[in-house]
């Protein structure tokens, strides 16, 4: 019989055709997606990270991968049942005992204070702070402790928390603070007329405006650590996919169901987006490296809004008065 001769059913044609095509979509999306930080040859025993928003998204696939290099992770989180939850699941693959679950609720000095406290009663250095968790775009409220919700958790939290930890970090033989930020900052400004959004709120500009006040802050950090064993440095983890997003238009509209196959190959999943903040905890390369925007794993450029170290200066001093903290920095 000639192969010619054979007929093979529609069916299968149709199916086979399908299963090209969709591999052929997870590998655009793999490639999307970017670089893998996959060095095996470099780990991370007797270190310890803290992670704030661990429970979800890129903090949970961040705690993933350090526990995975063995290090002592820390997950900071508001939700302790759902930090609870994410600990037993990343226990069961990376089977590290010296991964815990701790409370953290970055719109609450006084959680913060309480979470740091603990911290510091403990004999363990902290090696890498990575300040992960954030909101976006919600409708206006207000923190604890009466500040602009975005603003608040996005960014008067972690400079707090930041510097409530500097000690432990500066005891560490080479401490590194990592903050998320997100590429919305390069078009924003900071508004010291109405900082707080009291007299206009618009979410965009808003969450704009904090993930700036981070990279500011940031920025100025690194300048007044140096010559210190401290790095800071910021990571653009790229558009992902995650319920951080879930205020978004988009998410709430009709539309979002329509357009969630197109996001899913076009935004980063939660995976992809942790690559860049683990390599920037864990590479040697880095040790020395501070002040830098980081991207895809690489250093990008910071925009001209980022750089002005006046605006970081009064930006500082108000950040201390507002979480009633004076250092001597």
């Amino acid at each position: 019989m000639k192969l010619s001769s054979i007929k093979v059913p529609r069916s299968y044609v149709v199916i086979s055709s399908l299963g090209a095509g969709f591999g052929g979509i997870v590998l655009l999306k793999d490639y999307l997606g970017g670089k893998k930080f996959d060095d095996d040859n470099q780990d991370m025993y007797g270190k310890s990270v803290i992670v704030t928003g661990a429970n979800s998204g890129i903090g949970k696939q961040t705690a993933r991968l350090l526990s995975k290099k063995g290090a002592r992770v820390i997950m900071a989180c508001r939700n302790i049942d759902a930090c609870t939850a994410a600990r037993e699941e990343i226990y069961d693959e990376t089977i590290n005992p010296s991964l815990e679950c701790r409370e953290l609720n970055l719109a609450s000095s006084q959680s913060i204070r309480k979470f740091v406290d603990q911290i510091k009663r403990e004999k363990r250095n902290v090696d890498v702070l990575i300040n992960n968790a954030g909101t976006m775009c919600g409708p206006r409220d207000t923190t604890n402790d009466g500040f602009e919700w975005q603003l608040g958790v996005n960014y008067l939290g972690p400079f707090l928390l930041t510097l409530l930890l500097l000690d432990k970090l500066k005891a560490s033989p080479q401490g590194r603070i990592i903050n998320v930020v997100s590429p919305f900052f390069k078009k924003s400004e900071i508004n010291f007329d109405d900082l707080n959004s009291v007299e206009t709120y618009q979410p965009k500009i808003a969450y704009g405006q904090s993930k700036l006040a981070l990279v500011l802050f940031s920025q100025e950090l690194a300048r007044r650590l140096e010559g210190t064993k401290v790095t800071v440095n910021c990571v653009n983890p790229g558009v992902c996919k995650t319920s951080i997003s879930r205020h978004l238009p988009v998410s709430q509209s009709m539309l979002g169901g329509l357009v969630t196959p197109i996001l899913w190959v076009f935004c980063k999943s939660a995976f992809q987006g942790a690559q860049t903040p683990v390599f920037l905890a864990v590479d040697t390369s880095l040790d020395k490296t501070t002040g830098k925007y980081f991207s895809d794993m690489k250093e990008d450029k910071l925009s001209e809004n980022a750089l002005d170290e006046k605006v970081a200066q009064r930006l500082w001093m108000i950040s201390e008065k507002w979480t009633k903290l004076n250092t001597s920095l």
